[in-house]
């Protein structure tokens, strides 16, 4: 599964975020994603995470797997506009 930028992912609690762009981790040269929520926070407005992480399965059953997804975050076709244009 490849990482799409400048699309936008729903994370399985259900909040939705855009891909800015795929970096390599300076020392291991392990791909990691770079996201930002598409709603208000107080704590971060850019993300990181190892892309491996980012495509990991999620139990459906798990109680705070709001979307019943799969994966930890989804491509979410309805908002994957791409904002890069």
């Amino acid at each position: 599964m490849e990482i799409q930028v400048g699309k936008v992912y729903r994370h399985f609690k259900g909040n939705y975020y855009y891909i800015q762009e795929v970096a390599l981790d300076s020392e291991t040269k392990e791909r990691m994603v770079v996201y930002r929520p598409l709603y208000e926070r107080q704590d971060s407005k850019v993300w990181v995470r190892p892309e491996k992480m980012f495509f990991e399965e999620v139990p459906k059953e798990r109680k705070d797997n709001l979307t019943g997804q799969k994966l930890r975050f989804e491509l979410y076709e309805e908002l994957s506009k791409d904002f890069t244009k």
